[in-house]
């Protein structure tokens, strides 16, 4: 299910709500945890309901295999709960390879040797890295005997609550089952619900009528590559970078929002991450509970920064190849993951020497850097991401072809340029308007707006009817209902 969606927001979202709300207020509270679990695999298998069977078996193998880790370490030691954890690994990464990464193996076994393995028709379980890792890190932690003796039920809670589940944040046991196990926190709280109607009809808006305009452009330019200009090229590029960031933003702000309603309290995924002056600076801006999970449960057993510069360089390379991986079969993803550990060693090696610069030269560098390598992300393989860096950077042609224009050709911008002689003089006068309104527009915000954790929310007049616009305008373009960007991953 979507959170961009009719059903989503005229029937689950109020159903879950009320639902949740009156079981607690009959202080039916284990009855209301079950009943949010059941919503959220309601929710986890809308669209195809084989889902239901991938997540309900993984979370009840990762269950078992932290109790048995539990009573291996009264009844065995530390082997043996180490022989679980290393079994619990392997069980959770080779459910990840099967739905993810099986299919890409096979053929590129087929390309090196010349065989003719056949595929196999797999559906990939929407957000199937996410719950995946959620689940590695509570093992993890059973084997450091950190978790606290939750009951099934918390657990599966803890793993398929719905606001979170498909695409993050990657939340640790410790952050939410507190929360839920929190009796204050089972009664409506008016400020925490109006605060979440804000913040979920803010990301709303991004994901539908900033992201998703983006997204045109960007498939009609990564659709006709040897044709785009050079100026083309580079504006395509922009419209991924910014689609990326408000379908993300967009998603991270709706699923700390619902939070907010059930006084869940998400921790922080973005940061924004293009405010950053080093590739370093991003990644801890960016995706931030991707970047704790590589940190906490691969950097640091590694050996993080503990064993010499060259194995600290090693440690990071291995990181952002996992982190490239963990996004994608393709081997645009695997390459995306290296360049970004590479730029991170050179980041941590010339430290000194980039400290010398000046903020906006350390930005630039680090936004055009970021925005080049959005490209290898986006593109279908690798020979196309290297046409599309060749036309952007050869500086060859600068006409922009009106259909590029015409993406951002929004109905609702055009009735405003009708109505309004400002705006309506500027449409006269400049060619593509919207499209250079979508770009600088989206650089200012970017640059110079707070993020949804930063601001501080009051229920106020002007805050209530930017909730009324943002989700009118929203509600009423879902004709062109398209998923978020991370739901791939």
């Amino acid at each position: 299910m979507l959170f961009n969606s009719y059903v989503f927001i005229f029937l689950f979202l109020p159903l879950a709500l009320a639902g949740y709300y009156i079981l607690n207020y009959l202080k039916k509270y284990k009855i209301a945890g079950v009943f949010l679990t059941s919503m959220s695999l309601w929710f986890y298998g809308y669209f195809n309901k084989s889902y239901l069977f991938i997540i309900c078996v993984s979370i009840i193998a990762n269950y078992l295999l932290s109790v048995l880790m539990d009573r291996g370490g009264v009844l065995a030691g530390k082997r043996i709960r180490k022989t679980i954890l290393i079994l619990g690994i392997f069980f959770n990464i080779a459910v990840i390879f099967y739905f993810k990464y099986f299919n890409f193996f096979i053929e590129n076994i087929n390309n090196i040797f010349e065989r003719t393995f056949e595929l196999k028709n797999i559906a990939l379980p929407l957000g199937i890295s996410f719950f995946t890792f959620q689940q590695v890190s509570y093992i993890v932690d059973s084997y450091r005997g950190e978790t606290k003796n939750y009951t099934f039920g918390e657990y599966a809670l803890f793993v398929s609550y719905f606001p979170q589940l498909v695409a993050g944040p990657i939340v640790l046991h410790n952050e939410v089952i507190p929360q839920f196990r929190n009796n204050k926190k089972r009664f409506f709280i008016p400020m925490n619900f109006s605060k979440g109607i804000y913040i979920f009809s803010v990301g709303l808006f991004k994901k539908v009528i900033i992201a998703d305009t983006f997204g045109v452009a960007v498939t009609y330019g990564f659709g006709t590559i040897p044709a785009l200009s050079s100026l083309e090229a580079l504006l395509v590029s922009f419209s991924y970078t910014f689609q990326l960031y408000f379908d993300f933003s967009g998603y991270c702000d709706m699923a700390s929002g619902i939070g907010y309603m059930f006084n869940i309290i998400l921790p922080q995924n973005f940061n924004s991450p293009y405010k950053a002056t080093s590739i370093t600076d991003f990644w801890g801006r960016w995706h931030m509970s991707l970047t704790r999970f590589l940190r906490t449960y691969i950097y640091i057993p590694l050996g993080g920064n503990r064993k010499g510069k060259a194995r600290t360089y090693i440690n990071i390379m291995a990181v952002y190849l996992v982190s490239g991986i963990w996004h994608g079969a393709n081997w645009t993803f695997i390459l995306w993951g290296v360049l970004h550990g590479f730029f991170n060693c050179l980041d941590r090696f010339f430290k000194s020497q980039w400290g010398k610069l000046g903020k906006v030269t350390q930005w630039f560098i680090t936004f055009m850097l970021v925005d080049m390598l959005w490209v290898l992300f986006r593109a279908e393989d690798i020979p196309s991401a290297k046409l599309f860096i060749k036309e952007m950077c050869s500086l060859s042609s600068f006409t922009i072809n009106g259909d590029l224009y015409n993406c951002f050709n929004l109905v609702e911008l055009s009735y405003l340029e009708e109505k309004i002689p400002f705006l309506n003089y500027l449409a006269s006068h400049i060619t593509g308007l919207n499209l250079w309104l979508f770009i600088f527009g989206s650089f200012f915000v970017v640059l110079n707006t707070r993020n949804s954790k930063e601001k501080e929310f009051k229920p106020t007049v002007l805050n209530s009817l930017a909730v009324v616009i943002f989700l009118v305008w929203s509600v009423v373009s879902f004709s062109g209902i398209s998923t978020f960007l991370y739901f791939d991953f």
